[in-house]
């Protein structure tokens, strides 16, 4: 009668047993869930990432369920009080909650009314009441016996008091009323708020609200826990509390008899006191972590779509941090990132040196042959847009620029990391450098910046900050990997995310680049200090060597299977050295597509999963997965607020997406909304089976609000 942890994983995830207890064991031998979702797939039936996470996460909750019950039987066992029947129950219990409602009746408690009263004797009398066995007689005269002043039971009223006080304990603590209540109020409850303030405020949409709790959408619950918090709303649940107290009246009163009127008394203050008040926190508590769950799922694939912005390689950048009174801060970077130069110029208020600023920025083009010109998109971006598209005019040259989010890149500035990379340069300098790395290679730059600094939430600061920060990281994690990393180039901020790898690893791989010049070899990293047969094992696949000695080293194909690759190729009639050959590489893929795959499996001793992985790495080994989405939009022109007029189509890069739409970057300094109901001619639920950051959409000018600078925008046209 034991609860089976494989059984019910399988079950809850649609998944075979077999499959779980094999995936499982990979989770116990320390392996990562990357490493497992590209190269355990014949073992796990190729389940994906998210369903390994998924896994993981309800395999972790049923272990500490499981250690739960054993702490529960072996308390409720040593108060002499487990029965076979109840022990059956607490093993077979499914849920932490359930758990704890058994468990309930047996914790010990502190001082209560109902503590209280078994300590002045009523406990017998109270068990009398419970049984309902007398139809004739008076309950009055019963407790008349209990009477004794010396007990602090100076009447028959106090006697009976204590009395109700030990059944109220007894009906609350029993697993029936807390099921009954939890169940009826989930059902058939409301979440209730009303104004405690006569002024205006951001929650007036809330001053008289009520919504079914199945019903209450998961900003409204952050948003009505940030009022109550702030001291402007009153909020409480409210539910069917007549047809809950029926309900444990018919369960718990037995028949008719002498004692039904003063155990009805205690149902209805069991309920009222000692149920309600639970279940109301209940309520409250699954709400907001549904809330909570939504907000950071939001975060979370927002943050992975930003991640996944395709690299602009071989492109050379001038990357300006606009501002004002302390100047805009100019940056050069080469086509691999690295850092040329700085200046600072004053183009605006105070100083207004305009022409001298463009004299510098065109010098700066022509020195380093710049192609593209990055400006953040914080203070003074607009007024240095309208510098650009002057200077851009002026030269004579392929010259275009684009508006980078600057999200974080104060945050990297000041940050060690970046006193790392550049002790001698100032704070400002180095947040130019991240804008125009950011558009070089994102993935590599937002890795230094702490995910909730990005701007592509909502609400995550009122979410729970642990459960926030592991989710992103888990995206992080994942997109890296996805990608994969460039061993010879990678920062140490981004080789921690790599499988298997922790910082102190990162560091060393660092370490050992600076002391022994690039990676010939993934198998040099073995000589890595502290990188262990184990962590080289997670991580290689993940890490890529340009130009090595191996041509598949630049692939994902793992040095386990190597040799499958190479008798692949030779099959074939190709040599390793023929990945690096462009002309050579289209007939291999050619030759590739006509395989039969299935006929191959048993000759080369390897799962169709496996070879499938092989043949597409073989196709395009140097495969970078962000280069097939689209470009971002660069401009030569500024377009300016009072420039758009209703009606007007325009391009546009989505920004952010929110439950209630998306934000797209028109190319004026206040980004335009796209309600949820302009997204598309269907019925959308959630904005993001549409759109996604870094989309680029095609949009057409609603209704503008010049007063509050808002621009509403739609899809359907």
């Amino acid at each position: 009668m034991s609860f089976n942890i494989e059984k019910q994983l399988a079950k809850e995830l649609n998944l075979k047993v077999g499959q779980v207890k094999r995936t499982i064991n990979l989770f116990d031998k320390g392996n990562t869930i990357p490493f497992i979702a590209r190269y355990r797939k014949e073992v796990t039936d190729s389940l994906d990432e998210e369903q390994l996470r998924g896994l993981a996460e309800r395999l972790d909750y049923l272990r500490r369920l499981e250690e739960r019950k054993e702490e529960v039987i072996n308390s409720i066992d040593k108060q002499e009080k487990l029965t076979e029947d109840l022990e059956i129950k607490i093993r077979q219990a499914s849920q932490l909650q359930e758990l704890e409602d058994l468990y309930r009746p047996y914790k010990q408690k502190r001082k209560t009314r109902a503590t209280k009263a078994k300590e002045r004797g009523l406990e017998p009398l109270a068990e009398l009441f419970l049984k309902q066995e007398l139809i004739l007689g008076d309950v009055k005269d019963l407790a008349k016996e209990y009477v004794d002043p010396a007990k602090e039971l100076e009447s028959i009223e106090e006697v009976l008091q204590g009395v109700r006080d030990i059944i109220a304990e007894y009906i609350a603590d029993d697993p029936y009323s807390r099921r009954t209540a939890r169940k009826l109020t989930f059902e058939y409850g409301s979440l209730v708020s009303e104004a405690k303030v006569e002024e205006r405020t951001d929650y007036e949409v809330y001053y008289d609200y009520q919504e079914g709790i199945k019903k209450v959408r998961p900003h409204s619950t952050l948003a009505i826990n940030r009022g109550e918090k702030e001291d402007v709303l009153r909020v409480k649940v409210a539910t069917i509390d007549e047809s809950i107290i029926d309900k444990l009246k018919q369960n718990f009163i037995l028949e008719e008899s002498i004692f039904t009127k003063e155990i009805e008394e205690a149902i209805i203050d069991a309920y009222n006191r000692l149920v309600a008040p639970a279940i109301e926190r209940e309520v409250r508590s699954h709400l907001t972590e549904l809330a909570e769950e939504h907000a950071i799922n939001v975060f979370a694939k927002n943050l992975r779509n930003l991640l996944l912005q395709p690299p602009l390689s071989k492109v050379r950048v001038m990357a300006i941090d606009p501002g004002f009174r302390t100047g805009s801060k100019v940056s050069t970077l080469d086509e691999f990132g690295k850092f040329i130069s700085y200046d600072t110029i004053y183009p605006h208020p105070p100083q207004k040196r305009w022409d001298e600023a463009k004299e510098k920025l065109s010098a700066l083009v022509k020195k380093h042959d710049i192609d593209i010109i990055a400006i953040g998109n914080g203070t003074a971006s607009r007024e240095t847009e309208s510098l650009v598209v002057e200077l851009i005019g002026e030269l004579s040259r392929d010259l275009k620029y684009i508006i980078v989010n600057e999200a974080g890149a104060s945050v990297y500035s000041a940050s060690k990391l970046a006193v790392k990379e550049f002790p001698d340069l100032d704070v400002s300098i180095r947040g130019a450098i991240s804008i125009g790395r950011r558009l070089q290679d994102p993935l590599a730059e937002l890795v230094k910046i702490a995910p909730k600094h990005l701007g592509v939430g909502m609400y995550q600061h009122d979410v729970t900050e642990s459960s926030l920060e592991e989710s992103l990281k888990d995206v992080v994690e994942s997109v890296v990997n996805y990608v994969g990393v460039d061993l010879n180039t990678a920062s140490s901020a981004l080789l921690e995310y790599v499988a298997g790898i922790n910082s102190n690893v990162a560091k060393n791989i660092i370490k050992y680049r600076e002391e022994n010049g690039k990676f010939k070899s993934r198998d040099e990293l073995k000589d890595v200090y502290r990188l262990g047969p184990k962590t080289f094992t997670q991580a290689a696949g993940f890490l890529k060597i340009r130009e090595g000695n191996n041509p598949l080293d630049q692939t994902f194909i793992h040095p386990e299977s190597y040799h499958i690759a190479e008798k692949l190729l030779h099959r074939l009639d190709f040599e390793l050295e023929d990945l690096s050959k462009k002309e050579v590489l289209k007939s291999l893929q050619d030759k590739i597509k006509s395989l039969d795959l299935n006929d191959l499996v048993e000759e080369l001793e390897v799962g169709l999963p496996t070879l499938k992985d092989i043949v597409s790495s073989l196709a395009k080994p140097d495969r970078d997965p962000r280069e097939e989405l689209p470009k971002p939009i660069f401009r030569t022109d500024v377009l300016k607020f009072e420039d758009l007029e209703v009606g007007m189509v325009l391009q546009g890069t989505i920004r952010n997406v929110v439950d209630f739409g998306a934000f797209v970057d028109i190319g004026v300094k206040q980004d335009g909304l796209v309600h949820i109901s302009q997204l598309s001619d269907k019925y959308i639920k959630n904005p993001l089976d549409v759109v996604a950051v870094g989309d680029i959409v095609s949009v057409s000018i609603l209704e503008i609000d010049s007063q509050r600078g808002r621009i509403s925008l739609t899809m359907n046209f």
